[in-house]
């Protein structure tokens, strides 16, 4: 079996001429040096150096017929080793993204330009659909990695990486309605006399309400069902009703004093958004490094 740590000493003691120079360089005792260039000559049968007063000289029928060919092989993996370098500050290739519009808009749209920004060789294909729909995706290889709305049932074909991003699910109301914020905590069960936007009855989040609300024995019918949370909320703001939205996706209506969050006894549950890929599946460089930014960035916030 080829040492090549054998020959990367071979090759720095014949470039130095000095078994002292050599160990200085490669950082190893000068003994080291010496039995290394032992072993080496042991293992080829010749001697590769003569040992002189001025130093370390390649003899003539050992060192200086190996010599070239082994400058030539350390060039390659320096080479090698350089474009493995180059690769994790270049990576290339196509990587499928699949989420909701609004995981896309609130989690993934910031992380997607600065991972552009700092590996512009990888296009980004962006597959925005409702989270079972995503999933079906990437179960058919239509996309890459998935980032949807947990809870979900468990799929033996996926790995869930969860909590990439937390969801506080709260009651929203606008103007109209904004007595329910002033009586301070109200039951879910008074709730009943409102008029109720919720989401389509089958995404996950209104799955995961209507699952909470039954634990604890209330039922709540919606009055207009949606597919979208920016229509909730301009309905909501337009006075038709109470809805039911992650904090996290209204911010900034909030903050502006536009919607009012009612505050509920019990409180909505936290859910949150998992990252989903094939089991099994090989990860492209290209795949493995946006896994580890958008990791990185949760590690971050």
């Amino acid at each position: 079996m080829v040492n090549l740590e054998l020959y990367r000493v071979f090759y720095t003691v014949a470039k130095c001429g000095s078994l002292t120079k050599a160990a200085e360089e490669l950082y190893i005792s000068q003994p080291a040096v010496s039995q290394s260039i032992k072993q080496l000559e042991n293992q080829l049968g010749i001697r590769l150096f003569n040992r002189t007063h001025r130093g370390m000289e390649l003899s003539a029928q050992g060192g200086k017929m190996i010599f070239p060919e082994i400058e030539r092989a350390l060039a390659l993996l320096n080479e090698a080793e350089n474009r493995v370098a180059e690769m994790k500050t270049s990576a290339t290739g196509l990587i499928r993204i699949g989420a909701s519009d609004t995981i896309f808009e609130y989690f993934l749209a910031d992380k997607i330009v600065d991972f552009h920004e700092k590996f512009p060789a990888v296009k980004i294909e962006l597959m925005a659909d409702f989270t079972p729909d995503t999933i079906e995706k990437l179960k058919a290889n239509r996309c890459d990695v998935a980032f949807v709305n947990l809870p979900i049932a468990v799929d033996p074909e996926l790995v869930l990486h969860g909590n990439c991003m937390r969801l506080n699910d709260i009651f929203i109301v606008g103007e109209k309605y904004k007595d329910l914020v002033n009586e301070g905590t109200v039951s879910l069960s008074k709730l009943k006399k409102y008029p109720l936007i919720m989401m389509d009855k089958n995404t996950v989040a209104r799955r995961a309400l209507d699952n909470f609300l039954e634990a604890h024995g209330v039922e709540l019918q919606p009055s207009i069902e949606v597919g979208s949370w920016d229509l909730m909320k301009r309905l909501v703001l337009r006075g038709m009703g109470v809805g039911v939205i992650p904090r996290e996706y209204a911010t900034r209506r909030l903050g502006i004093e536009e919607l009012y969050e009612v505050k509920t006894d019990p409180p909505l549950p936290t859910r949150s958004v998992g990252m989903l890929l094939p089991k099994n599946a090989s990860v492209s460089y290209a795949l493995h490094s946006f896994i580890e930014f958008v990791n990185k960035g949760n590690e971050q916030r």
